[in-house]
């Protein structure tokens, strides 16, 4: 007699089916980038074997691109490793935020979800509404949605460098515009209901620029997200 699944699996799957939904939308985003991605790995005389196994084991897009583009210009290993580091730094920081939302979760799945925190989905886990914000904050909702985001990008990384034979340079490099244009749709929604989340956008936006005019882009990059994150806390007063 076959047993009927339980209401805690039922559940689970509601919630893991809700962040593949959620994660969606970034798969697409991430797809063409990844492609562009692949094709690039390829050109530099990266294996096609290779370029998929930087997307399985480094899984961040701007420092793969960065990554490539100066092994390409014939950077050593160690310039490359510490551009890469101080590019990264800001994930050190929001893998913070996403831990508090993950306070309840056992160490297995804090270690296995940590993996997967991109800036895309820490700008869905972070400033993302709606009627399922405690699905949000469980193993199996987050499994999906940043499981679905990886497979993504893998996955164009795989059709990238399958096609970099015969994939013109025009469309690879207007591929990699679909980044800001994900960007963008993360960030209008949540800033049309509330005006802080744009002030604090539009602020860390100029400050990056400005700190990006003498400073290298990965430090940058961290001191506009501190900043950013900072100010967060002063403006924003909800949980969100």
């Amino acid at each position: 007699m076959e047993s009927k699944p339980s209401n805690l699996e039922i559940k689970s799957s509601s919630q893991l089916v809700q962040g593949i939904q959620a994660g969606l939308p970034i798969f697409l985003g991430y797809f063409p980038i990844a492609i562009a991605f692949g094709t690039l790995a390829v050109q530099a005389q990266l294996s096609w074997t290779e370029a998929v196994l930087m997307s399985l084991i480094v899984f961040a897009g701007a420092s793969q691109f960065v990554g490539v583009s100066m092994f390409l210009a014939g950077a050593g290993a160690a310039q490359i490793i510490a551009t890469t580091f101080f590019l990264n730094l800001r994930h050190l920081i929001m893998s913070l935020a996403v831990n508090d939302q993950m306070r309840h979760f056992s160490g297995g799945w804090k270690g296995f979800l940590s993996f997967f925190i991109t800036d895309e989905t820490f700008a869905l886990l972070t400033l993302g509404r709606g009627d399922h914000r405690s699905e949000r904050r469980t193993p199996a909702y987050m499994a999906g949605l940043m499981i679905t985001a990886y497979l993504g990008w893998v996955t164009g990384t795989a059709v990238g460098g399958l096609g970099a034979g015969f994939i013109p340079v025009e469309i690879t490099t207007a591929m990699t515009v679909g980044l800001y244009g994900l960007f963008i749709g993360l960030l209008v929604p949540p800033a049309r209901k509330s005006l802080n989340f744009g002030i604090i956008a539009v602020s860390s936006m100029i400050l990056n620029w400005a700190l990006g005019l003498f400073m290298d882009a990965g430090w940058a990059i961290v001191l506009a997200t501190i900043f950013a994150a900072g100010l967060g806390i002063i403006l924003i007063k909800e949980d969100v």
